[in-house]
């Protein structure tokens, strides 16, 4: 017995290294935290502040230029806005995987990056295309290399992410086996964690741009308002994942992003560019949001429930129905959202790193500035599928083109019979 786990003992660390010896080299990497790069002119300006009260300004002006440059992207219009997504998307793989190559460097682990980019592609390629099948139907119909690409996308995905796995495997190193599956894992649950999600945020923004400023805006409302609170009340620490943040932080920040979702749900809902859903026009070749609003954007009455009314003295109140989702949003942005922070904070405390990357002086990387939205657009994506989304008539009408003539004439009769059934057509017929 004492020989062969002796043999079994001395076969793992021939073939691949233990696990305490991955953590411990991996521990013995030097802390990964970026240099301080706030621009020359911010820290000439804050020279004589304490380093609170500079960080405090220097976060402070460079948030108000990111929502400026927000105000910009949405002006630009739907198509702008997914570029920036896919734009963000690949700067937020590239910080993960940049620390987990970092951290491994000394390894020499072969074709690590390149597999990892080669993944991303991938899943991209599968993602998106399934997208432009999705909302590009008649434009992939009419193009012959489309249709041809659009038929056998699943089989074309799947053929190359293939590739990628046997290239993994082909790429194995005696001497590194645990390790490299370690790195082939790590890769993997960055695409889920930022792909996936990106993918989801593109389909909240077709749903209309109010499903996706609203959810952003309540993020980014309820970081700055935590951060106001807890910086000038906050006494009683909330995680231990994140020293800094408190509790007076947390509970003001939800009450601020209610109120906050409520007010800018009103204001969007009166706007058509904002509500009706994002959807591509053949015959202009572009992206329109022109519709007539849905109840959920026109204003109802309702009345309050009497212990409010005893309260604040009104009984009825008007207001669009979005609004009433608001509060689902902003209450998951203030309560939920945050954790996908303390997350990223419990992931970089076990690297030893201060930020992802110094991308954003005062900030840190795009991932953390972007660590709750992924979250937020999971949990909109499947509330809109959840209580919002019905069929979609324009969808089914498309599908029902592309069948061939006999299948088309039998679900004609379905429908006419059906509708005879319910005397829907007749009556139709004697109006005419």
């Amino acid at each position: 017995m004492i020989s062969t786990k002796q043999e079994s003992e001395s076969e793992a660390k021939v073939d691949g290294e233990t696990a305490s010896d991955s953590e411990s080299r991996a521990e013995a990497s030097p802390p990964l935290i970026p240099a301080d790069d706030t621009p020359e002119v911010l820290n000439r300006a804050f020279s004589s502040l304490s380093s609170r009260w500079k960080n405090w300004w220097v976060r402070g002006i460079l948030t108000l230029a990111m929502i400026a440059f927000f105000f910009v992207i949405i002006y630009l219009g739907p198509l702008v806005l997914m570029i920036i997504v896919m734009c963000v998307q690949i700067k937020c793989f590239h910080e993960i995987i940049t620390i987990g190559y970092n951290v491994y460097h000394s390894y020499d682990l072969p074709w690590f990056r390149t597999l990892s980019w080669y993944f991303l592609l991938c899943v991209n390629y599968f993602f998106y295309g399934e997208t432009v099948t999705d909302y590009f139907f008649t434009l992939v119909q009419r193009e012959e290399p489309l249709r041809i690409l659009s038929k056998y996308h699943r089989f074309i995905s799947f053929t190359l992410y293939l590739t990628g796995f046997c290239m993994f495997v082909l790429s194995l190193v005696k001497k590194h086996y645990r390790l490299q599956f370690y790195m082939f894992g790590w890769t993997h649950v960055t695409l889920l964690i930022v792909v996936t999600q990106s993918h989801l945020v593109i389909h909240n923004l077709f749903e209309g741009m109010i499903w996706f400023i609203v959810p952003i805006s309540c993020v980014i409302c309820n970081d700055i308002m935590a951060y106001m609170f807890g910086f000038f009340f906050g006494r009683t620490p909330l995680i231990k994942l994140s020293p800094k943040k408190t509790w007076e932080g947390f509970i003001g920040g939800f009450f601020a992003t209610v109120v906050f979702g409520l007010l800018l749900s009103y204001v969007m809902s009166g706007y058509r560019c904002f509500v009706c859903p994002v959807e591509y026009n053949n015959d202009t070749n572009s992206f329109t949001v022109d519709c007539e609003p849905s109840d959920l954007f026109r204003l109802q009455e309702y009345v309050i429930p009497g212990v409010i009314q005893s309260i604040i003295g009104w009984k009825i109140v008007r207001m669009y129905p979005f609004q009433i989702h608001s509060i689902a949003l902003s209450t998951f942005a203030s309560l939920i959202g945050p954790f996908g922070g303390f997350f990223a904070s419990g992931f970089k405390r076990a690297f030893k790193i201060k930020d992802f990357a110094n991308t954003i002086p005062g900030h840190g990387g795009i991932m953390d500035r972007f660590d709750c939205q992924y979250l937020m657009a999971t949990f909109v994506n499947v509330y809109i599928a959840s209580f919002i989304r019905g069929p979609n008539p324009s969808k089914l009408i498309q599908q029902f083109l592309t069948l061939r003539p006999d299948q088309q004439l039998h679900i004609f009769n379905t429908l006419k019979s059906h509708l005879t059934d319910k005397g829907m057509l007749t009556a139709a017929a004697e109006d005419e």
